[in-house]
């Protein structure tokens, strides 16, 4: 395996392209996004929240309050990147998906040189990459016009400067990520906390850089002061969750999946029940997973894992989306390489059904599956 995880990683991104573009090709779910080289790709890759991030990065925010589904819901970094080559000239939808692909690729680079500084195992660091990039949602890595990709490289890239003792940068890549994707309490735990850890490891007294990660925080605090200037709602991206059609309001209703019992409940389709418990299963192994993982890695890695995963599995009503937002716990990938080390079969079987299932719901997702 050695140095071929970023060969793998561009094989998979044209595997998930040809499977994503047959999948539009036979069951073209929506019309093409425009007249250009690749538009039939681009358009495959443009469903479901494609359709938002595109709406804000050429048409702003608005917010009608919580019981209308509105595009305050979704986080501004990624859509402002599309906006910038928008505005020089790029079909929006073509920027996202480029955008996508870009940082995906640079997400599964920068996994591998941090996981080989950090991998209490070497060799582990290759096939860690490897899992990550043939997991089976990480089509949304690869041209997606969702922020996963954008919300990835930041993140990796914040702990792997702080585990080259570059602090400011950490926090400013974390502020990054944190006005991606609603994570901030996971990003700002685990970088905190990883940095007392490597502070001790050192033998360095503490100084008051190692509070500095704490700032991480201030791309959601700043997203939250524009929602709150221009709407009069600071929480505004929380509060419209329980819109009709999301239907994901804070409240017992929604912690205790009752939507997600009474779907099983009833009589309904066979991959609709293997979707919901697939996001489930995902999101209890990931969860399990930080518990080995602060044993291989660390506290910060774990309580990262925790939180990331945490969050969502709290605030969905139904796990759906649960296998995506996996991807932000990139630590567990690595902690599943090193448990897997020395069971060769396992591994290689892991790998196969992942890589299978990769290309499946890459296509379910080119004909307008609703898959995460």
């Amino acid at each position: 395996m050695r140095s071929y995880a970023r060969w793998l990683a561009v094989v998979v991104a044209v595997g998930c392209a040809a499977a994503v573009a047959w999948g539009y090709h036979r069951h073209p779910p929506r019309p093409l996004r425009g007249d250009f080289p690749m538009a039939t790709l681009v358009t495959a890759w443009s469903g479901w929240d494609g359709e938002w991030y595109e709406r804000i990065a050429t048409t702003g925010y608005y917010f009608k309050g919580p019981d209308e589904q509105s595009p305050v819901a979704f986080f501004p970094a990624y859509p402002v990147v599309i906006h910038a080559l928008d505005a020089i000239g790029f079909n929006p939808w073509l920027a996202g998906a480029l955008i996508s692909l870009a940082c995906g690729l640079g997400a599964a680079a920068l996994f591998l040189r941090w996981a080989r500084r950090v991998s209490p195992d070497p060799p582990a660091a290759e096939w860690a990459a490897a899992l990550l990039v043939v997991y089976p949602f990480a089509f949304y890595l690869f041209g997606v016009l969702y922020s996963d990709g954008l919300f990835l490289l930041l993140s990796i890239g914040a702990f792997l400067s702080l585990e080259e003792d570059r602090v400011v940068l950490a926090t400013l890549l974390g502020a990054l990520a944190t006005a991606t994707r609603p994570v901030a309490p996971a990003l700002v735990v685990g970088l905190l906390v990883r940095r007392q850890e490597l502070r001790r490891r050192a033998g360095s007294p503490p100084t008051p850089l190692d509070a500095l990660p704490i700032l991480s925080v201030l791309g959601m605090v700043a997203y939250a002061a524009y929602l709150g200037r221009a709407f009069g709602d600071p929480l505004a991206f929380a509060h419209v969750q329980g819109a009709p059609g999301w239907d994901q309001a804070p409240g017992l209703h929604t912690w205790l999946k009752a939507s997600w019992v009474q779907t099983l409940s009833i009589s309904i389709s066979p991959l609709v029940h293997l979707r919901l418990i697939g996001h489930a299963y995902i999101a209890l192994l990931f969860l399990v997973l930080a518990v080995p993982t602060k044993k291989l890695l660390g506290w910060g890695y774990a309580l990262y894992v925790l939180v990331a995963m945490g969050m969502p599995a709290v605030s969905s009503k139904d796990f759906m989306g649960l296998g995506r937002y996996a991807l932000a716990a990139f630590p567990a990938f690595l902690t599943l390489a090193l448990l897997m080390k020395d069971r060769p079969r396992l591994r290689a079987g892991w790998m196969a059904a992942s890589a299978g299932a990769l290309l499946m719901l890459a296509y379910a997702f080119g004909a307008g599956g609703y898959v995460s």
